[in-house]
């Protein structure tokens, strides 16, 4: 089934999400799969769809910050970087409450922000069979067996993956460079020394 992003189209995808459902959406790189934080149901449903390896983890997607309270540690550090990229197209790997890490988000596209606001917290991962190139549109993401609705948002941006900054160490640390740089986020490298 095809949403309109409108407010009907949100309201009903975040209807299908509250009750198990798997649903895609645009986002301000390609389009995503997501499904409800409290739902681990729903969230192994992303891996079938998909044929992802289970021990590649999900990320959160979040409208605001307000929305991790409880869910993660976010320190000083943490704060200042969602300060100053969020929306946006950073990861932060963060200590979470129920042990472990995760990677969480704010992403910086109307309709993936306008359904976060009707569904809450999202667990999301690329629209695509694993280690196929993510859905860009609509059509390709309902191609994918098993996801409930797609919210046609047009092409997405494309681009670069959002970069992704692990906090959860002694010091910052970026396990994938995307749209943002390393320099652009940690500063220049320390002189070497000899």
């Amino acid at each position: 089934m095809v949403l309109k992003p409108t407010a009907a189209g949100l309201q009903r995808a975040a209807k299908m999400l509250r009750s198990g459902g798997v649903v895609a959406f645009p986002t301000d790189t390609v389009y995503g799969l997501g499904a409800s934080f409290d739902d681990e149901l729903a969230q192994k449903r992303i891996y079938q769809i998909k044929g992802r390896p289970v021990g590649l983890p999900l990320i959160l997607l979040i409208a605001a910050q307000s929305q991790l309270d409880g869910i993660v540690h976010v320190d000083s550090q943490a704060e200042a970087l969602m300060r100053k990229w969020w929306p946006g197209p950073l990861t932060l790997i963060l200590h979470s409450r129920r042990g472990g890490t995760l990677g969480v988000r704010i992403p910086g596209h109307k309709v993936a922000l306008g359904l976060l606001r009707h569904a809450g917290p999202l667990m999301t991962t690329s629209a695509n069979l694993h280690g196929r190139e993510p859905a860009m549109n609509a059509e390709e993401a309902a191609a994918l067996t098993g996801v409930m609705a797609v919210i046609d948002g047009g092409t997405a941006p494309g681009g670069m993956a959002s970069t992704v900054l692990d906090l959860t160490g002694p010091e910052p640390h970026v396990l994938r460079e995307g749209e943002i740089t390393t320099h652009e986020l940690l500063g220049p490298p320390p002189p070497r020394v000899g």
